[in-house]
């Protein structure tokens, strides 16, 4: 009876899939602040040449650089579970997998991304990066890239994570790294939004605006900015993900997956998994693909496709995405790497063509599948990767109803063993459910910038 699937180190994916080669139509462009295309070379005071080429390309597959490689090998490929505890537990006829990305050294998916990115800094002369974080997972995984790469770098962190989850911080500067609470006095948009909001609990919209100034500060070019979701070139390296899921199932006899379940925030975890079988349902497969974000930041179900900034205090380029505006602040949950106003453009542009099926759960919902999940198969998960626990077992439940066979493949994005005050509050009844107005929605869209309509 095959419990989880492994990969050898020879098996670990030698390319990165692009799925702006594939996708229908034409995704629109991103805009300058003036309304026109955005040229490649006004990205170059952030990101290194490698990595815009790589967000522009539309080559469908892209090599992964040696070096990177022997990073990622320390950890990838990563397992693909059969979660037969959970199966019995729901009493459902589903055959639920998980592919777990805890096991990297930051302990989620983030650092696929981050060791490409630190390495192209690296091989083309920058010295520090900077970057924001929600939760954490991404400045620890930036932080230990960094590392690996003799980098600088420096984290902002929204505050109302980095008063929930201290030991992030610890990891950080343990990898070398410095680690901010956002919205700060160190930069013009952190000391405008505390002027107004004194006590502002952050956003990632904010530590955004942050971290970017900050690069564009240094005016000797040494410095650039890295971003751990949204842009086309993190989908990209996070796709290492779903290759090797494809590979492992195989290997358990099955085929296509019936379902493939996500947490979304900015996007990357959800398209690493997801876009090597987005492929196949562009080709005709038939396959339910489900993006799960929180009840209290529902870009996607929520919100509108249009061109908004990336980060509140409007300094990054427009994306045309799902957005629920980029002034939104959303509640101090303790999903905390969910807390974005916008998603990925290359995930909404997949939505709006129908290939995905995106729902919102409650944050109540998400702990009580958590707590399930980590009582039959053992893993406390992060509150993110919780959300999709909680849709794996509502598709669960609707098979043992139906009483249909059904294989049903998640994202275990990241474990929650620094997330505990979140588990504590839940246990001793102090969370609810934080849900999203409709006044609090036409506020926030209300801001959305005049750049004309989104296609």
């Amino acid at each position: 009876m095959r419990i989880k699937a492994t990969l050898s180190d020879s098996e670990l994916p030698r390319q990165w899939y692009n799925l702006a080669a594939d996708l229908p139509g034409t995704p629109n462009p991103p805009l300058a602040p003036d309304g026109s295309p955005l040229k490649p070379e006004q990205l170059s005071a952030l990101f290194p040449e490698p990595l815009i080429e790589q967000e522009v390309s539309s080559d469908r597959w892209i090599d992964i650089p040696q070096e990177v490689l022997e990073i990622l090998a320390r950890w990838r490929p990563t397992p693909l579970v059969r979660a037969r505890n959970l199966e019995k537990a729901l009493g459902t006829p589903a055959r639920i997998y998980y592919k777990n990305e805890s096991l990297s050294p930051a302990g989620s998916h983030k650092p696929n991304t981050a060791v490409p990115q630190a390495y192209y800094n690296k091989i083309t002369g920058t010295k520090r990066l900077t970057t924001e974080t929600g939760a954490g997972q991404w400045g620890s995984a930036l932080a230990f890239a960094s590392a690996q790469f003799g980098l600088e770098c420096q984290v902002f962190m929204v505050r109302s994570s980095y008063e929930k989850k201290p030991y992030r911080k610890v990891m950080m500067q343990t990898w070398g790294a410095s680690c901010t609470p956002s919205p700060s006095q160190l930069t013009r948009a952190g000391r405008a939004v505390l002027a107004e909001h004194s006590d502002s609990p952050g956003s990632l919209g904010i530590a955004i605006s942050e971290a970017v100034e900050a690069a564009l500060e240094d005016r000797t070019g040494k410095t650039h900015y890295a971003l751990g979701s949204v842009l086309n070139h993190v989908m990209l390296h996070q796709t290492v993900i779903g290759l090797e899921a494809k590979r492992q199932l195989a290997l358990f006899g099955e085929k296509v997956p019936d379902t493939i379940i996500a947490c979304v925030g900015g996007g990357s975890n959800f398209a690493g998994l997801s876009f090597p079988f987005v492929k196949d349902k562009i080709d005709g497969a038939n396959i339910d693909i489900v993006p799960v974000e929180p009840a209290s930041c529902p870009s996607m179900t929520k919100g509108l496709f249009a061109y908004d900034y990336g980060d509140t205090a409007g300094m990054t380029p427009l994306l045309a995405m799902y957005t629920l505006g980029h002034d939104f602040m959303p509640s101090p949950s303790h999903a905390g790497g969910l807390r974005y106003h916008g998603m990925a453009p290359l995930v909404s542009h997949a939505a709006r063509h129908g290939l995905l099926r995106p729902v919102s759960v409650p944050q109540l919902e998400c702990f009580s599948a958590a707590v399930l999940f980590a009582r039959t198969e053992g893993i406390i998960v992060a509150p993110e990767t919780s959300h999709a626990v909680a849709q794996v077992i509502r598709e669960a439940i609707q098979a043992r109803e139906e009483q249909k066979e059904k294989v049903i493949l998640f994202g275990l994005s990241g474990h929650g063993l620094l997330d505990l005050q979140g588990y504590e509050e839940y246990f001793a009844g102090e969370l609810g459910d934080l849900s999203l107005s409709e006044e609090e929605l036409a506020r926030s869209l209300a801001s959305l910038p005049k750049a004309g309509p989104a296609k």
